[in-house]
């Protein structure tokens, strides 16, 4: 199982956010590069790479931050926020980025999602972010009427490299990553799932491996990281053990 360090990029800063909510934000650092090569240090061959900015915009807002990181980061970096433009997806794809995370364009724009997954086999990955089992967008300012699994099943078979589920009434709380719904996710579809919101310590990683057999693919982190709760290390190493 994939442990992927975040970078939550605001105003070109590293900051962690409470529940997806702008105004509840902890600056972590200002130099994102920097910290991308922290987490390489530690082992890191994964990044998961939020625009925060971009989610609440529809369009790139961190680009500087974003092009940083690339030039640093020697692995793959996965990149979300407010992408939903096929120029969009061709720019990033062109700088190097491996794969790119969509959410709002999912829920509206569900045609165009499955064409750029067929088009960047493997590199499309679909945010199915809930809030009390409702997909939520535009940054999670929005919530739908459609539940997580109905949206989740709308891109089976359309070539997307995986599933990001994330429980918004956990991030960035570290109240302990929602186990049972990313499990219960992963079981009712065909599509890898990588858990993110909420994880706390070595147990949630740890759990989650078991069910790599499930179809869990990985696991984002950010504030236990960034509070030292979390060693990076010892988590992809407890990652890879399953």
């Amino acid at each position: 199982m994939i442990v992927f360090p975040a970078i939550d990029l605001k105003n070109g800063e590293v900051v962690r956010l409470a529940e997806g909510d702008m105004a509840r934000a902890t600056v972590y650092g200002d130099n994102p590069a920097s910290q991308a090569m922290l987490f390489a240090a530690a082992g890191s061959q994964h990044l998961h790479v939020v625009d925060l900015d971009g989610s609440f915009a529809g369009r790139t807002e961190n680009r500087a931050a974003v092009e940083a990181i690339l030039a640093e980061f020697p692995g793959h970096v996965q990149l979300g926020g407010g992408i939903r433009t096929r120029e969009a997806v061709e720019g990033w794809f062109g700088l190097g980025v491996a794969r790119l995370v969509m959410g709002s364009a999912a829920l509206k724009d569900p045609q165009f999602v499955k064409d750029m997954a067929r088009e960047f086999p493997g590199g499309i990955v679909v945010a199915v972010d809930a809030r009390d089992g409702m997909v939520a967008t535009e940054g999670w300012a929005e919530v739908s009427d459609v539940p997580v699994v109905d949206l989740a099943r709308r891109f089976e078979d359309a070539g997307v490299a995986s599933l990001l589920f994330t429980d918004i009434g956990r991030d960035g709380l570290l109240k302990g990553c929602n186990i049972d719904a990313t499990v219960e996710l992963a079981r009712s579809v065909d599509i890898p799932v990588i858990a993110s919101g909420g994880v706390k310590g070595l147990d949630d990683i740890h759990i989650l491996s078991l069910h790599a057999k499930d179809g869990i693919e990985g696991v984002i982190t950010g504030r236990a990281l960034y509070e030292g709760i979390l060693d990076l290390a010892a988590a992809i190493a407890m990652g890879a053990r399953g």
